[in-house]
């Protein structure tokens, strides 16, 4: 893909002072915890094995719904994104919907306290609600980032990001661990405050966001109801796109990638439970292992990014998560071909720590890596409205979204109890 050229009358942008960026950056540090703790990690664990629990299924219904859930919230975000983003260019009101899109996940993501053994409905609205305002706030933060710097910087200021992101991350990964402990029903008393925990990371650790990040462009007169705003501005964006072929191919690309990326995250933790069958010890070290790696990748591949360019950048990315995936489903027969050839008595749970750490690295090399050149490959003053309404946001709801009604589709084909998940069966050593 060639880069697009710049339209006559497009400005040079400035680089944002280092405290602008700082505060932008700070958004992921604090929504990493609603991502690793609620979807990723405690909560998505706590939801299939202990509020759904095993009904003589193999957890296959547990998992079934919690996939619904994350399908439905990623389907409204493909449905609203764009409508907001185009409302929000034109009133300059990034800020403000950033803001209730922090409330509304922080109020969710608190209000998961409430749901027990059981209270499956109440579970499955507020993870609704909650992925839906924080994948809102996702698309929200990431229409900041092309004004923060030129387009050679948008590497190094998107890793920057993501890295920050992840070692928020560790930081809310290490409390739960030392704290409130492991996700099982022996331990739902303490584990139930995970919630709550996530919540007050996240009202917290954002409040240099709305401090330091300024709201950039200048809102444009009365005149036009929202209704009548969202539908127009949209319409022009889809027709300015046939000036822009290549983000047209490179969002392609993305639906496709991200797709199994964000089964990956929101599967890996149920994944090693269930199939490889790790112990508390290793999954704890897995935790530590992701997000340290992911942060490394982040941070690494922004610089390496505005060294080599952004699209031999991203297929590296590629490349890492083929031969990342690839390890996940091989770990139980690379496990037990080891120990058979090398007499080696390993299990299944320890090869899987060293592919937590490719995986972590593709992470936060794939996702640093497409943010950034979607926000650095559109000109200034042509770019179809704004990050929302264009498509990297968008686009990577929709790749969730279908990743997870994939699942859906597989398990309602599947009969238990051996397809509750996409492996079948765990050789043990």
């Amino acid at each position: 893909m060639s880069a697009i050229p710049a339209a006559a009358g497009d400005t040079p942008r400035q680089r944002a002072s280092r405290k602008e960026i700082f505060g932008w950056a700070m958004f992921d540090f604090a929504n990493q915890a609603f991502t690793l703790l609620i979807i990723t990690v405690v909560f998505g664990e706590l939801f299939t094995t202990v509020i759904v629990g095993d009904r003589d299924d193999g957890y296959r219904l547990a998992n079934l719904l919690w996939s619904l859930a994350l399908a439905v919230s990623y389907l409204m975000v493909v449905v609203t994104g764009p409508l907001c983003g185009a409302v929000m260019d034109y009133h300059a009101a990034k800020k403000r919907f950033l803001f209730v899109s922090y409330l509304a996940t922080v109020g969710a993501t608190a209000m998961l306290y409430f749901v027990e053994p059981g209270y499956v409905v109440l579970g499955l609205l507020l993870i609704v609600v909650s992925n839906y305002a924080y994948s809102m706030g996702e698309s929200f933060i990431a229409a900041f980032l092309p004004d923060l710097g030129p387009p050679e910087d948008m590497g190094k200021i998107s890793g920057f990001g993501w890295s920050l992101g992840y070692v928020g991350g560790l930081f809310a990964a290490g409390f739960t661990l030392l704290v409130l402990g492991e996700a099982t029903e022996d331990n739902f008393e303490r584990i139930r405050w995970v919630g709550p925990f996530a919540a007050g990371f996240f009202l917290v650790a954002a409040i240099p966001t709305f401090l330091w990040v300024k709201e950039r462009g200048t809102p444009q007169p009365p005149g036009k109801s929202y209704h009548q705003i969202a539908w127009e501005r949209v319409a022009t964006t889809l027709h300015e796109l046939r000036h822009f072929r290549d983000l047209g191919i490179f969002l392609v690309s993305l639906l496709f990638s991200m797709a199994g990326v964000y089964i990956i995250i929101a599967f890996a933790f149920i994944y090693g439970a269930q199939v490889i069958g790790w112990d508390e010890a290793i999954r704890n070290i897995m935790f530590i292992i992701v997000q340290i790696t992911a942060a490394a990748g982040a941070l690494g591949f922004g610089f390496i990014q505005d060294r080599i360019g952004t699209k031999l950048t991203y297929l590296l990315t590629l490349a890492l998560w083929v031969a990342a995936i690839f390890a996940i489903w091989a770990t139980p027969e690379v496990t037990a071909f080891l120990n058979v050839r090398l007499g080696l008595e390993w299990e299944a749970q320890h090869l899987f720590l060293v592919v937590g750490c490719l995986a972590g690295l593709s992470l936060g090399s794939s996702q640093s890596a497409s943010r950034a050149w979607w926000d650095s490959s559109r000109p200034h003053a042509r770019r179809p409205s704004s990050s929302v309404s264009g498509g990297w946001p968008t686009s990577s709801p929709a790749s969730s979204a279908s990743s997870a009604w994939g699942c859906c589709r597989r398990w309602l084909a599947c009969r238990p109890p051996s397809c509750y998940v996409p492996r079948c069966s765990l050789p043990r050593s």
